[in-house]
């Protein structure tokens, strides 16, 4: 019996960023358009006066407001394109073999790929903080203390659905886990 185990991890292709990047260039290219109108005096958008503006200074803020809010959506949606941030965690106990795998941006460093044995990992280490911006990960922690993060960035994860996880994956691997009596 073949003894793998893998997490696939959702990168940047989530419901939330594809949203935030349409808004943000929608209301970027809202600001370009007012701006180029009070300069051209010819109005680029229906339903406003953006020609009684003046160019200087509420035109010329307008285009780099939207300027700037335009290239903000163009990097999130290259980061959904490239799927910044996906790829997987492989535990293999057949052979004693840890992977880490995700994907960056392009270039010489696109792939990411850590490789740990299995004897060399002390524990899965769980960490809470709640509050305003709550974060919830489960740590790779490692004999020389490195500590190797398994969980998607930004992830909003149940208490109980993470100390499942962790808790299966310490069994798994036949390590302790840490973090959980702190809750």
């Amino acid at each position: 019996m073949h003894q793998i185990k893998i997490d696939k991890i959702l990168g940047s292709r989530r419901i939330s960023n594809y949203c935030w990047a349409t808004i943000i260039f929608l209301g970027g290219l809202s600001f370009f358009l007012a701006g180029l109108s009070s300069y051209l005096k010819v109005e680029l958008l229906p339903f406003t006066k953006s020609t009684n503006l003046l160019f200087v200074p509420q035109g010329i803020i307008m285009i780099f407001y939207g300027t700037t809010a335009i290239l903000i959506s163009l990097f999130l949606w290259l980061t959904i394109i490239w799927n910044v941030g996906s790829g997987y965690n492989e535990f293999n106990r057949d052979l004693g073999l840890i992977t880490i795998f995700r994907l960056g941006f392009p270039g010489k460093n696109r792939i990411l790929q850590l490789q740990y044995q299995i004897n060399e990992i002390y524990s899965i280490k769980v960490s809470i903080q709640e509050g305003l911006t709550p974060k919830r990960e489960i740590y790779l922690k490692t004999k020389d203390k490195r500590e190797i993060p398994l969980t998607q960035v930004g992830q909003s994860i149940l208490l109980s659905e993470i100390e499942e996880q962790a808790a299966s994956l310490a069994k798994f691997l036949g390590v302790v886990l840490e973090g959980i009596n702190e809750i």
